[in-house]
């Protein structure tokens, strides 16, 4: 336990640096950036304090996970200015946003983040190094699922923004061709893989409670639900293709 408070504390330290560093900017939208890389740091911390470190193998995918995560929306959000979620929780709050939002944005993340992660310190926290080779191989195919639908549909996106004869259309190709939100059901999919790997080389299943809340908020919180909210009203094309696309999980087209 004494490790796992070390990794939380260390986070909520380096958090609230970074919230100071967004007050002086005007810029909350940096939390976001920071959210795979505070994953990434938080399981170094623990299997460096650990006795029977993690796996190389989840080693590696987790590094490569957060850290392609935090390039990928420092890339994405470079030149635009704060995020229109901030902005709006900006307006709502007036004056106090800037030290309301230590706690409702960053130490708030940073709470999800440890509470998640769980799966992360369990798997450096073992009595025992063993681990059996099935669980290895099934988290190493499971993972590369979900992290081509992560990567490829954030890729694929971009690509499509890109072009200019794109504004207003509806990207219905590739990845996107088979669920509405790719990258956020590949993002869920790698989760998965974390958990169930960690429950079952600890024989812990309450682990499995980290996928369940990332799946969760994915769909129905800050991901997927939000994320159509604002499409519907931005592109015509959006609902016709929400009758005739899959939410989330992967599915063949539906005819009209």
């Amino acid at each position: 336990m004494e490790n796992f408070i070390i990794g939380a504390l260390t986070v909520f330290s380096l958090l609230t640096v970074l919230w100071l560093w967004s007050v002086a900017i005007r810029n909350a939208s940096i939390i976001d950036i920071a959210w795979g890389a505070g994953f990434v740091l938080l399981f170094w911390i623990w299997r460096a304090l650990a006795e029977v470190p993690a796996s190389d193998a989840l080693t590696c995918i987790v590094t490569i996970w957060g850290a392609r995560l935090s390039i990928y929306i420092a890339w994405r959000n470079s030149g635009k200015g704060e995020d229109p979620r901030y902005v709006e929780m900006r307006k709502r709050a007036g004056q106090s946003f800037w030290w309301r939002s230590l706690y409702k944005v960053f130490w708030l993340q940073g709470a999800l983040m440890v509470i998640i992660a769980t799966p992360l310190f369990v798997v450096n926290n073992l009595e025992t190094p063993e681990r059996p080779l099935s669980a290895e191989v099934a988290l190493i195919c499971v993972w590369l699922i979900g992290f081509a639908f992560e990567a490829g549909g954030d890729w694929q996106l971009a690509r499509f923004k890109k072009d200019p004869n794109n504004r207003g259309k509806v990207l219905d190709r590739g990845f996107w061709r088979y669920t509405r939100h790719p990258n956020y059901f590949g993002d869920a999919l790698q989760w998965w893989a974390f958990g169930v790997y960690a429950a079952i080389v600890s024989g812990q299943w309450w682990v499995l409670i980290s996928p369940v809340i990332m799946n969760f908020f994915l769909v129905h919180v800050s991901g997927a639900k939000l994320l159509e909210q604002s499409l519907a009203q931005t592109k015509p094309h959006y609902a016709e293709y929400i009758r005739t696309t899959a939410r989330f999980v992967p599915g063949p087209k539906k005819r009209i």
